[in-house]
């Protein structure tokens, strides 16, 4: 029997129809696109807590796809396995004719998409992938000696002199839905099969108003407002397009703007030194961390006796997300507080964020700790009693997620802060001291 022949657009990190490079690609240059997604179950099978946010969020972003595709006469094929016995079994099935997919800089996806392409390439079969989930990538922004950059501001000033207004214009897939491949219905598996569950997820919304950027500088600090833009999740499976958001806030809120850029230099810093695992600055791993396991456990649980602490990581625990002042707060705390390695909250992270993205998340921690690229001194120990009176003074989000606050059921403090601040400052002084003695100089650390 014949095979069918289609060409195919792998869906990865770009879970939308409009504004998608690699499948305005794939339906203007090829047609009789096969939309393809894979649960890949070397991931999934890493995922201890079978009601994952992330899976149902993709699930839930897959059926809606479906049923655009539907509309417009095509289908969406749901695949779970990992991507080699996958791919083993679409080359059986279907004459293909040409892949198309997004570019994804993580060090696992890299893998993999060597692996496919080699395995695509030995059947003659195109493996092409476009940028798409950024404005620039990779090595596109280097400083004059070709060398990357690692620290932030003079990045964002090179980003700036490269950038030109037609990098922005948009890539119109969803003008050529009518070129899928034409096939009965196919179904999507449920999160039963894919072996989830449905969760409490609340989809953050997608719209990037302009009065939130117009306020954006002024109430982005304050948890209590909803000041900022909750597009993390959507940039990270890519439900919205990075253009669309440049497009609305250059106009409107440079700093904003900016924040875009801190995702970008996170992913060039991760595509140059793809080793997340260890500090940037390798003399941090001489730091002799505390094996705190109640201390962690208290940390993770939100009872660690400061309240804006244990506020953002209920807040974490409860919906996937925290505000982005509170990530600061809580990263300090663990690292100088408590002094415990940054890696156990990254991973804490990495098990809860909705918005995981890997460069984002292993940037933040480091800069926290102070051992990545640009981050703050070691001697910087954020006081989070000031942080609240601060930034949340009317305890507007403490009391929403500790309730108990002010009673006595509520957690007494794990550590006095100025002890832990002193005792923070000295370990990292003598993790950071050569055989000498002698602190390697600031202008070492943090150049």
């Amino acid at each position: 029997m014949k095979k069918p022949r289609i060409s195919i657009h792998w869906f990865r990190r770009d879970l939308r129809l409009e504004d998608n490079h690699g499948l305005f690609r794939a339906l203007s240059e090829h047609g009789d696109v096969l939309p393809l997604f894979i649960f890949d179950t070397n991931i999934l099978d890493r995922l201890e807590d079978k009601a994952d946010r992330r899976v149902d969020f993709i699930h839930r972003t897959l059926s809606e796809m479906r049923e655009r595709i539907q509309s417009a006469g095509g289908a969406l094929l749901v695949e779970i396995g990992a991507p080699e016995a996958v791919w083993a079994r679409l080359m059986d099935r279907f004459e293909i004719t040409a892949v198309t997919a997004n570019h994804d800089h993580e060090p696992y996806a890299l893998e993999r998409d060597t692996r496919i392409g080699a395995m695509l390439e030995e059947k003659g079969i195109p493996f092409t992938t476009y940028k798409d989930i950024s404005i620039f990538e990779r090595n596109e922004v280097l400083k004059d000696d070709g060398g990357p950059y690692t620290v932030f501001t003079p990045y964002m000033r090179k980003w700036r002199s490269l950038f030109r207004p037609e990098m922005l214009d948009p890539f119109p897939s969803e003008s050529s839905l009518s070129r899928f491949w034409r096939t009965p219905e196919l179904d999507l598996p449920t999160l039963e099969i894919i072996g989830f569950e449905r969760t409490d997820l609340v989809v953050p919304r997608k719209t990037l108003t302009d009065s939130l950027l117009a306020d954006y500088q002024e109430n982005r600090n304050i948890p209590a407002l909803d000041g900022t833009s909750r597009m993390s999740t959507h940039l990270r499976f890519g439900t919205v397009s990075v253009r669309e958001l440049f497009r609305r806030s250059m106009a409107k809120s440079t700093t904003y703007t900016n924040e875009l850029i801190w995702r970008e230099f996170f992913m060039q810093v991760l595509w140059h030194f793809p080793h997340p695992e260890r500090a940037f600055k390798p003399a941090y791993d001489n730091i002799p961390w505390r094996a705190d396991e109640a201390g962690f456990k208290a940390w993770c649980e939100g009872r660690t006796g400061y309240p804006l602490v244990d506020a953002g990581m209920r807040e974490l625990n409860a919906t996937g997300l925290m505000h982005n002042r509170v990530r600061m707060v809580v990263a300090s705390f663990l690292t100088k507080h408590l002094l415990i390695d940054w890696r156990w909250g990254e991973a804490y992270f990495a098990q809860k964020l909705l918005d995981l993205e890997l460069s984002s998340n292993n940037g933040g921690w480091q800069w926290a700790s102070g051992s990545g690229c640009d981050a703050a001194p070691y001697f910087r120990v954020f006081n989070p009693k000031l942080q609240q009176e601060r930034f949340d003074p009317e305890l507007n989000y403490v009391k929403n997620w500790v309730p108990e606050y002010g009673s006595a059921n509520y957690a007494p403090p794990l550590v006095v802060h100025e002890m832990a601040r002193k005792r923070a400052i000295e370990t990292y002084k003598l993790g950071l001291a050569d055989r000498t003695g002698k602190i390697e100089p600031q202008q070492q650390l943090f150049n």
